[in-house]
Protein backbone atom coordinates (compact mmCIF):
# COMPACT_ATOMS: atom_id res chain seq x y z
CA UNK A 1 0.00 0.00 0.00
CA UNK A 2 1.88 3.06 -1.28
CA UNK A 3 1.24 6.41 0.33
CA UNK A 4 2.64 9.93 0.06
CA UNK A 5 2.43 12.60 2.75
CA UNK A 6 4.08 15.74 4.05
CA UNK A 7 5.06 15.78 7.69
CA UNK A 8 3.00 18.31 9.66
CA UNK A 9 4.52 21.52 11.12
CA UNK A 10 4.74 19.99 14.59
CA UNK A 11 6.62 16.84 13.52
CA UNK A 12 9.60 16.12 15.80
CA UNK A 13 11.66 13.25 17.16
CA UNK A 14 12.38 10.04 15.27
CA UNK A 15 11.24 9.91 11.67
CA UNK A 16 9.55 6.48 11.93
CA UNK A 17 7.43 7.62 14.88
CA UNK A 18 6.50 10.89 13.19
CA UNK A 19 5.43 9.03 10.04
CA UNK A 20 3.36 6.52 12.03
CA UNK A 21 1.63 9.33 13.92
CA UNK A 22 0.96 11.28 10.70
CA UNK A 23 -0.55 8.20 9.04
CA UNK A 24 -2.44 7.07 12.13
CA UNK A 25 -0.86 3.61 11.78
CA UNK A 26 0.82 1.23 14.19
CA UNK A 27 4.53 1.88 14.61
CA UNK A 28 5.47 -1.75 13.97
CA UNK A 29 4.19 -1.67 10.38
CA UNK A 30 5.93 1.65 9.65
CA UNK A 31 9.14 0.40 11.26
CA UNK A 32 9.07 -2.71 9.04
CA UNK A 33 8.78 -0.47 5.97
CA UNK A 34 11.88 1.45 7.02
CA UNK A 35 13.82 -1.75 7.67
CA UNK A 36 12.95 -3.09 4.21
CA UNK A 37 13.98 0.16 2.49
CA UNK A 38 10.44 1.11 1.47
CA UNK A 39 10.56 4.72 2.71
CA UNK A 40 11.93 7.75 0.88
CA UNK A 41 12.11 11.34 2.12
CA UNK A 42 12.41 14.03 -0.54
CA UNK A 43 13.34 11.29 -3.00
CA UNK A 44 16.07 9.63 -0.91
CA UNK A 45 15.92 6.40 1.04
CA UNK A 46 15.58 7.21 4.74
CA UNK A 47 16.33 5.60 8.11
CA UNK A 48 13.70 5.37 10.80
CA UNK A 49 16.10 6.79 13.37
CA UNK A 50 16.67 9.97 11.34
CA UNK A 51 15.17 13.18 12.77
CA UNK A 52 11.76 14.20 11.46
CA UNK A 53 11.66 17.45 9.48
CA UNK A 54 8.37 19.36 9.31
CA UNK A 55 7.18 19.66 5.72
CA UNK A 56 9.35 16.81 4.39
CA UNK A 57 7.78 14.79 1.58
CA UNK A 58 7.56 11.11 2.60
CA UNK A 59 6.87 8.24 0.21
CA UNK A 60 6.17 4.92 1.93
CA UNK A 61 5.11 1.47 0.82
CA UNK A 62 3.65 -0.21 3.88
CA UNK A 63 1.79 -3.48 4.27
CA UNK A 64 -1.92 -3.27 4.94
CA UNK A 65 -2.54 -3.28 8.72
CA UNK A 66 -3.22 -6.78 10.00
CA UNK A 67 -6.42 -5.94 11.88
CA UNK A 68 -7.82 -8.01 14.73
CA UNK A 69 -6.93 -11.73 14.77
CA UNK A 70 -9.60 -13.89 13.15
CA UNK A 71 -10.97 -16.36 15.74
CA UNK A 72 -9.92 -19.97 15.06
CA UNK A 73 -11.87 -22.32 17.36
CA UNK A 74 -10.18 -25.43 15.94
CA UNK A 75 -6.69 -24.24 16.84
CA UNK A 76 -5.26 -25.79 20.00
CA UNK A 77 -4.81 -23.51 23.01
CA UNK A 78 -3.22 -24.27 26.38
CA UNK A 79 -3.98 -21.74 29.13
CA UNK A 80 -1.60 -21.87 32.07
CA UNK A 81 -3.44 -19.41 34.32
CA UNK A 82 -6.26 -16.88 34.05
CA UNK A 83 -8.45 -14.39 35.85
CA UNK A 84 -11.40 -12.29 34.64
CA UNK A 85 -8.88 -9.64 33.51
CA UNK A 86 -5.91 -11.56 32.06
CA UNK A 87 -4.63 -14.96 30.96
CA UNK A 88 -1.26 -16.59 30.30
CA UNK A 89 -1.17 -18.89 27.27
CA UNK A 90 1.48 -21.53 26.55
CA UNK A 91 2.85 -20.72 23.08
CA UNK A 92 4.21 -23.65 21.05
CA UNK A 93 7.37 -23.23 18.98
CA UNK A 94 6.70 -22.33 15.36
CA UNK A 95 3.54 -20.37 16.18
CA UNK A 96 3.59 -16.56 15.92
CA UNK A 97 2.26 -14.59 18.87
CA UNK A 98 -0.11 -12.50 16.74
CA UNK A 99 -0.70 -11.68 13.05
CA UNK A 100 1.72 -9.39 11.24
CA UNK A 101 -0.21 -9.32 7.96
CA UNK A 102 -3.86 -8.91 7.06
CA UNK A 103 -5.64 -12.26 7.04
CA UNK A 104 -2.80 -14.17 8.69
CA UNK A 105 -4.01 -17.27 10.47
CA UNK A 106 -2.54 -19.85 12.81
CA UNK A 107 -1.18 -17.45 15.44
CA UNK A 108 -1.60 -17.74 19.19
CA UNK A 109 -3.80 -14.63 19.19
CA UNK A 110 -6.15 -16.30 16.69
CA UNK A 111 -6.67 -19.17 19.13
CA UNK A 112 -7.11 -16.79 22.07
CA UNK A 113 -9.66 -14.70 20.15
CA UNK A 114 -11.85 -17.79 19.67
CA UNK A 115 -12.07 -18.55 23.42
CA UNK A 116 -11.67 -15.02 24.83
CA UNK A 117 -13.20 -12.62 22.26
CA UNK A 118 -12.89 -9.68 24.66
CA UNK A 119 -9.09 -9.79 24.23
CA UNK A 120 -9.47 -8.44 20.68
CA UNK A 121 -10.38 -4.98 21.98
CA UNK A 122 -7.98 -4.94 24.95
CA UNK A 123 -4.86 -3.73 23.11
CA UNK A 124 -4.60 -0.39 21.25
CA UNK A 125 -3.29 -2.20 18.16
CA UNK A 126 -6.03 -4.57 17.03
CA UNK A 127 -3.60 -7.10 15.52
CA UNK A 128 -2.11 -7.82 18.97
CA UNK A 129 -5.39 -9.34 20.15
CA UNK A 130 -4.68 -8.35 23.74
CA UNK A 131 -1.12 -9.70 23.85
CA UNK A 132 0.93 -7.76 26.40
CA UNK A 133 4.30 -9.15 25.24
CA UNK A 134 5.64 -11.30 22.41
CA UNK A 135 7.95 -14.26 21.93
CA UNK A 136 10.08 -15.06 18.88
CA UNK A 137 8.50 -17.52 16.44
CA UNK A 138 10.61 -20.51 17.57
CA UNK A 139 10.56 -19.63 21.28
CA UNK A 140 7.94 -21.47 23.34
CA UNK A 141 6.33 -20.67 26.67
CA UNK A 142 4.45 -18.00 28.62
CA UNK A 143 2.63 -15.20 26.79
CA UNK A 144 0.47 -12.75 28.75
CA UNK A 145 -2.85 -11.47 27.36
CA UNK A 146 -5.15 -8.79 28.80
CA UNK A 147 -8.93 -9.15 28.70
CA UNK A 148 -9.75 -5.41 28.96
CA UNK A 149 -8.05 -2.15 28.02
CA UNK A 150 -7.32 -1.02 31.59
CA UNK A 151 -5.68 -4.35 32.38
CA UNK A 152 -3.54 -4.10 29.22
CA UNK A 153 -2.36 -0.62 30.18
CA UNK A 154 -1.60 -1.68 33.76
CA UNK A 155 0.41 -4.71 32.62
CA UNK A 156 2.28 -2.72 29.97
CA UNK A 157 3.27 -0.18 32.63
CA UNK A 158 4.84 -3.04 34.58
CA UNK A 159 6.84 -4.07 31.51
CA UNK A 160 7.98 -0.48 30.95
CA UNK A 161 8.90 -0.22 34.63
CA UNK A 162 10.89 -3.47 34.38
CA UNK A 163 9.02 -5.10 37.26
CA UNK A 164 7.80 -8.18 35.34
CA UNK A 165 9.78 -11.33 36.17
CA UNK A 166 10.66 -13.02 32.85
CA UNK A 167 12.50 -16.32 33.24
CA UNK A 168 13.75 -18.57 30.44
CA UNK A 169 15.59 -21.85 29.98
CA UNK A 170 18.28 -21.83 27.28
CA UNK A 171 20.61 -24.61 26.19
CA UNK A 172 23.80 -23.11 24.79
CA UNK A 173 26.92 -24.42 23.12
CA UNK A 174 30.05 -24.80 25.23
CA UNK A 175 30.56 -25.00 28.97
CA UNK A 176 29.57 -21.87 30.89
CA UNK A 177 31.71 -21.59 34.00
CA UNK A 178 29.37 -19.57 36.23
CA UNK A 179 26.42 -17.22 36.35
CA UNK A 180 26.70 -13.63 35.25
CA UNK A 181 25.11 -10.63 33.60
CA UNK A 182 25.50 -9.00 30.17
CA UNK A 183 24.57 -5.33 29.75
CA UNK A 184 25.87 -4.69 26.23
CA UNK A 185 23.42 -2.41 24.35
CA UNK A 186 21.75 -3.79 21.23
CA UNK A 187 20.96 -2.03 17.94
CA UNK A 188 18.42 -3.31 15.43
CA UNK A 189 19.57 -3.90 11.87
CA UNK A 190 17.75 -5.66 9.02
CA UNK A 191 15.61 -7.97 11.16
CA UNK A 192 18.25 -8.84 13.75
CA UNK A 193 20.06 -7.07 16.56
CA UNK A 194 23.74 -6.21 16.78
CA UNK A 195 25.72 -5.82 20.04
CA UNK A 196 27.20 -2.35 20.54
CA UNK A 197 29.94 -2.92 23.15
CA UNK A 198 31.79 0.40 22.77
CA UNK A 199 31.81 3.82 21.09
CA UNK A 200 33.74 2.48 18.10
CA UNK A 201 30.99 -0.05 17.37
CA UNK A 202 28.35 2.64 17.88
CA UNK A 203 30.06 4.93 15.34
CA UNK A 204 30.40 2.06 12.84
CA UNK A 205 26.70 1.22 13.08
CA UNK A 206 25.42 4.79 13.23
CA UNK A 207 24.38 4.93 9.58
CA UNK A 208 23.22 1.31 9.27
CA UNK A 209 21.21 0.69 12.42
CA UNK A 210 19.05 2.58 14.85
CA UNK A 211 20.40 3.91 18.12
CA UNK A 212 21.40 1.13 20.56
CA UNK A 213 18.92 0.20 23.28
CA UNK A 214 19.85 -0.76 26.85
CA UNK A 215 19.66 -4.53 27.38
CA UNK A 216 20.32 -6.54 30.53
CA UNK A 217 20.48 -10.35 30.63
CA UNK A 218 21.22 -12.45 33.75
CA UNK A 219 21.95 -16.18 33.81
CA UNK A 220 22.74 -19.04 36.15
CA UNK A 221 24.04 -22.50 35.20
CA UNK A 222 21.35 -25.14 35.77
CA UNK A 223 23.21 -28.11 34.29
CA UNK A 224 26.65 -28.52 32.68
CA UNK A 225 27.26 -31.07 29.94
CA UNK A 226 30.54 -31.85 28.22
CA UNK A 227 29.79 -29.55 25.25
CA UNK A 228 26.65 -27.70 26.32
CA UNK A 229 25.22 -25.77 29.27
CA UNK A 230 21.62 -25.43 30.39
CA UNK A 231 21.05 -21.88 31.65
CA UNK A 232 18.30 -20.27 33.69
CA UNK A 233 18.04 -16.81 32.14
CA UNK A 234 16.29 -13.71 33.43
CA UNK A 235 15.90 -10.55 31.35
CA UNK A 236 15.27 -7.13 32.83
CA UNK A 237 14.72 -5.38 29.50
CA UNK A 238 12.85 -6.65 26.45
CA UNK A 239 14.86 -5.93 23.31
CA UNK A 240 14.10 -8.09 20.25
CA UNK A 241 16.23 -11.29 20.23
CA UNK A 242 17.96 -10.06 23.40
CA UNK A 243 18.83 -13.42 24.95
CA UNK A 244 19.95 -14.94 21.65
CA UNK A 245 22.13 -11.96 20.71
CA UNK A 246 23.72 -11.59 24.15
CA UNK A 247 24.56 -15.28 24.56
CA UNK A 248 26.03 -15.46 21.04
CA UNK A 249 28.07 -12.32 21.77
CA UNK A 250 29.49 -14.10 24.83
CA UNK A 251 30.53 -17.06 22.68
CA UNK A 252 27.72 -19.38 23.80
CA UNK A 253 24.94 -19.23 21.18
CA UNK A 254 21.62 -20.92 21.86
CA UNK A 255 21.55 -24.46 20.44
CA UNK A 256 19.78 -24.44 17.08
CA UNK A 257 20.02 -20.65 16.65
CA UNK A 258 21.91 -20.38 13.37
CA UNK A 259 20.90 -16.73 12.89
CA UNK A 260 23.20 -15.66 15.72
CA UNK A 261 25.36 -18.73 16.22
CA UNK A 262 25.96 -19.90 12.64
CA UNK A 263 27.02 -23.48 12.03
CA UNK A 264 28.44 -23.72 15.56
CA UNK A 265 24.87 -23.70 16.88
CA UNK A 266 23.37 -26.06 14.30
CA UNK A 267 22.22 -29.53 15.39
CA UNK A 268 21.24 -32.09 12.70
CA UNK A 269 17.56 -32.97 12.98
CA UNK A 270 16.80 -30.24 15.55
CA UNK A 271 14.52 -27.73 13.85
CA UNK A 272 14.23 -24.90 16.42
CA UNK A 273 16.35 -23.02 18.90
CA UNK A 274 16.42 -24.26 22.49
CA UNK A 275 14.84 -21.28 24.23
CA UNK A 276 11.74 -21.56 26.43
CA UNK A 277 9.88 -18.85 28.40
CA UNK A 278 9.48 -20.93 31.53
CA UNK A 279 8.36 -18.33 34.07
CA UNK A 280 6.33 -15.13 34.19
CA UNK A 281 5.68 -13.11 37.33
CA UNK A 282 3.68 -9.88 37.59
CA UNK A 283 1.20 -7.93 39.69
CA UNK A 284 -2.39 -8.74 38.83
CA UNK A 285 -4.39 -5.71 37.66
CA UNK A 286 -6.99 -6.69 40.27
CA UNK A 287 -4.30 -6.81 42.97
CA UNK A 288 -1.83 -9.38 44.30
CA UNK A 289 1.12 -11.19 42.71
CA UNK A 290 0.88 -13.82 39.99
CA UNK A 291 3.59 -16.40 39.25
CA UNK A 292 3.03 -18.64 36.22
CA UNK A 293 5.23 -21.48 34.98
CA UNK A 294 5.34 -23.34 31.67
CA UNK A 295 6.69 -26.91 31.63
CA UNK A 296 9.51 -27.72 29.23
CA UNK A 297 8.01 -28.87 25.90
CA UNK A 298 8.44 -32.50 24.95
CA UNK A 299 10.90 -31.85 22.10
CA UNK A 300 13.24 -29.91 24.41
CA UNK A 301 12.88 -32.43 27.23
CA UNK A 302 13.75 -35.29 24.85
CA UNK A 303 16.78 -33.38 23.59
CA UNK A 304 18.04 -33.01 27.16
CA UNK A 305 17.42 -36.70 27.78
CA UNK A 306 19.57 -37.59 24.76
CA UNK A 307 22.35 -35.36 26.05
CA UNK A 308 22.17 -36.96 29.49
CA UNK A 309 22.16 -40.45 27.95
CA UNK A 310 25.21 -39.55 25.87
CA UNK A 311 27.02 -38.29 28.97
CA UNK A 312 26.35 -41.55 30.84
CA UNK A 313 27.54 -43.75 28.00
CA UNK A 314 30.66 -41.70 27.22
Amino acid sequence: MKQELRLPPGAAGRLDRAVADALGMGRAAVKAAFLSGQVRVDGRRARGSAPARPGALVEIDVEEPAGAPEPEPAQALSVLAESPRWLVADKPAGVATHPLRAGERGTLANAVAARYPECASASPEAREGGAVQRLDLETSGCVLFARDREAWLALRRQLAGRTVDKGYLALVTGRVAAGGVCSVPLAQRAGRVVPVPDELAADRLARKAGPPRPAETHWQVERAFSRHSLLAVRIVTGVMHQIRAHLAFLGHPVVGDTLYGGEAAAVPGFRRHFLHAARLGFERPEGGPAAVQSPLPRDLALFLERLESGERSA
